[in-house]
């Protein structure tokens, strides 16, 4: 980390508002006019529309995945962790991955830490649980489902192999439907791999709190897309709620009783819990709280944006409406807000951030999604594979950087003309688990000999004492 007498302006968050604020700034910065810091805990953006198909294996993982220090070279990026800021010091307290924690001065402060995974006390969800906010846990829902159908084909414990092939999903949203489907896909097209395990014997169950599914398409389109994955196998179970999963026994409110070894959690989010340590002001569901520019409400040099805060919708028509969090605001706002914290920088006036939705899209698997347009007061509705070449375009133009561009554009190339991986590296998530096997028998054997010839000497060393006291 250099130090500099320029202004700083410090980015908390290196996710799609982080990184697209960050290069906003830059881009319109003057040569030494500040100083940009980003600060994150991964060295890297995630692009979360693409982890389903990362996890049914259309995208290689690293193409879905943005280097900060890459896309910012100009910019300072810490690998680490906001803890405090203190706001009328302009500190900020940042604690690395490695080392001690240390404070950071800065002159103006963007907010962009994103949301996490929104959680219930459900007994055995945070021991069997998987999310989908990550892509480790897209690598790792792929091995894992690919790693049931190895053991559903290799034993003969009927018990074991129901288990294995039963999967469930709780959430029925976008991240939801959409892993739903993908994973589906994917497990569809590995069983003709598979002599013992027939696409009949897998159970796939979707759960949902709501009414309905997809709601972020409208009502028609949500049911077109229910009863495609009813008609896929998928057993869909609406207006019912997880109870518990210890053990991988899950229990629905329904009355619905099943083992399984895949529990995936895609039941929303909500704003990253660290905000409330910050001394910011906080909507009634922990979003900051911020006016049409962007600004925190009460400060001169504070912004936030995107999934950690709610930005009034100036389109809606009415007031306490608030823009959705989803990829298509956070892109337009990161935008508007680095302009006005340039503007700001230079004591010029700054501008709402005021955009009307232009609609959704989503895919459920290969050819087969529901799209949403929306052109001034039409709306055009979308499904199956025309709203999936849709879906690809809109996502595939939306993905930061031309790099990573064209290398998800080459991966759904390829997939016209080759098959899809389906090998399980389960070994991933212990990849020390093998050499530690091999090395530690030496190391007890190591260790044994040691302690004996530790008690040896201790036992040499008392009777030489007792022999000296004696002819004393």
């Amino acid at each position: 980390m250099s130090t500099t007498e320029r202004p700083r302006i410090l980015v908390v968050g290196g996710g799609y508002v982080g990184l697209y604020a960050a290069r906003r700034i830059l881009k319109k910065m003057r040569y030494g006019e500040a100083t940009v810091t980003v600060v994150d805990p991964r060295s890297y953006m995630t692009y979360q529309p693409f982890l389903p198909e990362a996890a049914a294996g259309s995208i290689s993982p690293r193409h879905v995945v943005v280097p900060l220090r890459r896309v910012l070279p100009k910019a300072e990026v810490l690998t680490g962790r906001v803890t405090t800021i203190d706001q009328d010091r302009k500190v900020a307290t940042i604690a690395p991955l490695v080392g001690e924690a240390y404070d950071l001065p800065f002159d103006y402060l963007v907010i962009a830490m994103g949301a996490v995974s929104r959680t219930f006390p459900i007994p055995g969800l945070a021991e069997n649980g998987i999310g989908m906010k990550g892509v480790e846990e897209a690598i790792g829902l792929r091995n894992h489902v690919l790693e049931q159908l190895d053991k559903a084909d290799s034993t003969n414990d009927e018990d074991v192999r129901r288990r294995a092939l039963t999967f469930v999903f709780v959430g029925g949203g976008f991240a939801g439907a959409e892993t739903v489907g993908e994973v589906e896909d994917m497990a569809r097209d590995a069983a003709k791999y598979y002599p013992g395990v027939r696409r009949e014997d897998m159970r796939f169950i979707l759960v949902d709190a709501a009414p309905g599914i997809l709601p972020e398409v409208g009502p028609k389109l949500g049911e077109w897309g229910l009863e495609h994955l009813k008609s896929r196998g998928v057993e869909v179970y609406l207006s019912t709620s997880l109870e518990s999963c210890v053990g991988g026994r899950v229990l629905l409110k329904n009355g619905l009783d099943v083992e399984s070894s895949t529990i995936v959690w895609t039941a929303g989010v909500k704003p990253n819990p660290a905000l409330a340590r910050f001394g910011l002001p906080l909507g009634p569901k922990g979003h900051v709280d911020v006016d049409a520019t962007m600004q925190v409400r009460g400060t001169d040099h504070i912004w936030a944006a995107g999934d950690n805060a709610q930005v009034p919708d100036l389109t809606a028509g009415k007031e306490q409406a608030y823009c959705p969090p989803n990829a298509q605001h956070a892109l337009r706002q990161a935008k508007v807000l680095g302009d006005n914290v340039i503007s700001r920088l230079r004591s010029f006036p700054q501008r709402d951030y005021k955009h009307a939705n232009k609609g959704a899209v989503a895919g459920l698997g290969l050819h087969k999604g529901v799209a949403m347009i929306v052109l001034g007061r039409t709306r055009i509705k979308l499904k199956g594979r025309l709203a999936w070449y849709m879906h690809r375009g809109y996502h595939g133009l939306a993905v930061p950087t031309w790099n990573r561009k064209i290398r998800v554009f080459a991966d759904w190339t390829l997939a016209m003309f080759l098959k899809r991986e389906v090998v399980s590296l389960g070994a991933m998530e212990h990849p020390r688990e093998e050499f530690y096997e091999a090395a530690s028998p030496v190391s007890r054997v190591a260790g044994e000999e040691a302690e004996a010839e530790r008690k040896t000497r201790v036992k040499e060393s008392r009777a030489r004492q007792r022999e000296e006291a004696k002819a004393s």
